[in-house]
């Protein structure tokens, strides 16, 4: 049985533009207040978004592609002393800089994170996140697994950890071969590295298969992470 307090549902016919107005300065008049026309749900917080996963998963691959399709995503250059390798560039793919140079900016407390990995300093540097952040841009870091491990204790849960993997450890070893950059013994190295850092995934927030010919998947699936994230009750805040 139904409610006898209720009043009785009678739909408002279609009604024109102006009949519309007038409707609604009624509603309000009978409310005592106008109705607003400010947003619902504040405004997302900018994201820091730290993507890792062993070598051979195709982390870069996800972020450029990431860059490409979505906008208002700024992926942080990271600072490093090692080589640059044939078709990077500096500034773009990463700052090279010295030793010394790196060193430096450690001792001016301009980096958020640094490590030294196969002999060579990595760093994020703090100016970039936080100029683009202010201007409302979500923030994607690459880090190794010891740069997310390290950033996991600087941020705590104010970032969102995602963790890169190929489809099967033979998927992963066919691209450290296929990218040409090792010597035999630097691929072993970065092979039982690997095997390693994927014990680490129970550490991330989410993990994202990026399969052989998959790309689009994958990143498909690291935009639905930062819309939920934009979506949470409870935002993430970060302050750097």
């Amino acid at each position: 049985m139904g409610d006898a307090r209720r009043p009785a549902s009678v739909p408002i016919p279609d009604i024109n533009k102006s009949d519309r107005s007038e409707l609604l300065r009624a509603l309000e008049t009978s409310l005592g207040s106008s109705f607003s026309t400010a947003p619902l749900a504040p405004q997302p917080n900018p994201l820091i978004i730290v993507i890792s996963g062993p070598s051979g998963v195709g982390k870069d691959a996800v972020i450029k592609r990431l860059r490409e399709v979505r906008d208002n995503i700024h992926f942080v250059v990271t600072a490093t002393s090692r080589p640059m390798r044939p078709g990077e560039v500096d500034g773009k793919d990463y700052y090279f800089v010295s030793k010394d140079e790196f060193l430096s900016m450690v001792e001016r407390d301009e980096l958020l994170e640094h490590a030294l990995v196969y002999g060579d300093y990595k760093g994020i540097p703090k100016q970039q996140i936080r100029e683009f952040m202010g201007k409302g841009y979500d923030i994607v870091l690459r880090v190794d697994i010891q740069g997310a491990a390290t950033l996991r204790r600087i941020l705590g849960d104010s970032a969102v950890f995602i963790f890169v993997v190929a489809e099967s450890e033979y998927a992963m070893v066919n691209r450290l071969i296929g990218r040409k950059t090792e010597t035999r013994e630097m691929l072993l190295v970065r092979i039982a590295t690997a095997r390693e850092e994927v014990k680490h995934a129970g550490n991330f927030d989410y993990v994202v298969v990026n399969a052989d010919g998959q790309l689009e998947s994958a990143v498909k699936l690291v935009e639905s992470v930062i819309d939920a994230e934009k979506a949470r009750v409870s935002p993430r805040n970060v302050s750097i």
